[in-house]
């Protein structure tokens, strides 16, 4: 990893690009700062992986203007700005008969200066399988293994797209210490993922995505700050609802009615609660399920759309 003096690893202003049935990437603004974990975080077509190939210089946009590592694609410096950037796609495709070692070796080879094999290796965890073949890894080994590939070449910005989708909770917790690794030794990374606590846990600033534009951003805690809601409360009920009246209860902050049922924002859960029963049977209307948790940037997503981020 180089010595990085730029401010910014990666801008982009006014990006847009257009596919026959769809706006991926409607007019996006962002700054990734160096040395920073940024997340873009949104639903499945949000635009967060096309912005993401826009960076990378593997899709060319419409319009706007894309800078990485203070250089443009296009300008004859691709070859220089590719030797700087790590990249873990949603599917890496490897041959299934090489071996783990062989694997990143090979991508060792693609740059000019990197890092020492057996100490990428080591980094995800996967000594003891060096010798294995990719077809015998199990679905985690894989995305370590990827995510090994993006790093083997020292990168200065990695970039990670759903990195841990699919993969069980003990793989997720393993990736998510190598990503922190990597923050610790200053490098960049811009992360894409539709879970809330791996953004929460890896980002200093995320960007809510939304039909390819920036609808929130900020740090995780400043964004579940933002709903002034220290607990959330979602109910469905049999029959009809003044849900006017239920969001001016006492230790109600807000209320929305989302595709799968009613939330409230609440500042006092009891206070709130107690009251919204007796609102409901006031009404007349039988509960018929009721959760509350924590506030989450997921609810940030629901206050801002009225949708369900993973269901969006």
């Amino acid at each position: 990893m180089t010595d990085q003096t730029s401010t910014y690893a990666l801008r982009c202003s006014g990006l847009v690009k257009r596919y026959p049935d769809v706006v991926a990437v409607d007019g996006l603004d962002l700054e990734v700062s160096t040395g920073e974990c940024f997340g873009l975080l949104g639903p499945n077509g949000a635009g967060k992986t096309t912005t993401v190939e826009i960076f990378e210089g593997l899709t060319i946009p419409d319009a706007g203007d894309v800078e990485v590592l203070g250089m443009r694609w296009g300008r004859g410096q691709d070859v220089a700005l590719r030797d700087r950037l790590g990249i873990q796609l949603q599917e890496t495709q490897v041959s299934e008969k090489l071996t783990v070692r062989e694997t990143i070796s090979l991508f060792r080879s693609f740059y000019d200066a990197g890092r020492d094999i057996d100490a990428t290796i080591a980094t995800v965890s996967l000594t003891e399988k060096q010798n294995s073949r990719v077809g015998k890894l199990s679905g985690g080994q894989k995305q370590r293994l990827a995510v090994a590939c993006a790093l083997v070449g020292d990168p200065d910005v990695l970039f990670l797209d759903e990195p841990t989708t699919g993969l069980d909770p003990q793989a997720r917790l393993q990736l998510w210490d190598i990503v922190e690794s990597y923050k610790r030794e200053r490098g960049t990374v811009l992360l894409t993922t539709h879970y809330m606590e791996e953004a929460t846990r890896l980002c200093d600033r995320v960007a809510i995505v939304d039909h390819g534009r920036v609808i929130a951003l900020g740090t995780p805690v400043e964004l579940i700050a933002s709903l002034e809601a220290d607990q959330i409360v979602e109910f469905t009920v049999d029959g009809d609802l003044d849900l006017t009246a239920v969001g001016s209860l006492a230790g109600v902050r807000s209320s929305k009615t989302t595709e799968i049922g009613h939330v409230l924002n609440v500042i006092d859960i009891a206070v709130a609660l107690p009251a919204l029963l007796a609102e409901l049977g006031s009404q007349g209307a039988r509960l018929v399920t009721l959760t509350t948790h924590q506030a989450t940037l997921e609810d940030v997503f629901v206050h801002l759309t009225g949708r369900m981020l993973r269901d969006a």
